[in-house]
């Protein structure tokens, strides 16, 4: 089997992993939550007007008010419990790709395929890199 052939079949078990699986469940949910996609077409909006009055002379007070809405329909998006949903699952997907890499830049430095563990380095780091073999 190739280095690609062996990507590919990772992939592969990626897409079949729960975590994974949970991500694209959450992201369908937040693609059918109409009040969701209102909010964040919102945000949009907002954020584009602002970019719009920053191009000339600013107005200060519009930019500050426009600041407080887009902070203000933020937080209702992220309170919105589909998006808590796909951020959690995202997260959770993000910790098992970091990983996934902290474990192939350990396989490439020469450590064990078999045996290397980016979590036991992770569990030894004192946080000065000075005496440090390397995160990986």
């Amino acid at each position: 089997m190739t280095v690609i052939e062996a990507t590919r079949e990772l992939g592969k078990a990626i897409q079949a992993d729960e975590r994974y699986l949970k991500l694209m469940t959450a992201k369908e949910a937040n693609d059918k939550d109409d009040a969701l996609n209102a909010l964040i077409g919102k945000l949009n909006l907002i954020q584009m007007s602002y970019q719009h009055e920053a191009e000339g002379e600013a107005n200060e007070e519009k930019m500050n008010e426009y600041d407080k809405e887009f902070r203000e329909v933020y937080t209702e998006v992220m309170l919105n419990e589909n998006m808590k949903n796909y951020e959690n699952a995202r997260q959770d997907v993000d910790d098992m790709m970091n990983y996934v890499m902290q474990l192939l830049s350990m396989v490439v430095n020469g450590e064990d395929p078999e045996t290397c563990d980016p979590a036991k380095i992770q569990a030894d780091c004192t946080g000065s890199c000075s005496t440090c073999g390397g995160c990986g």
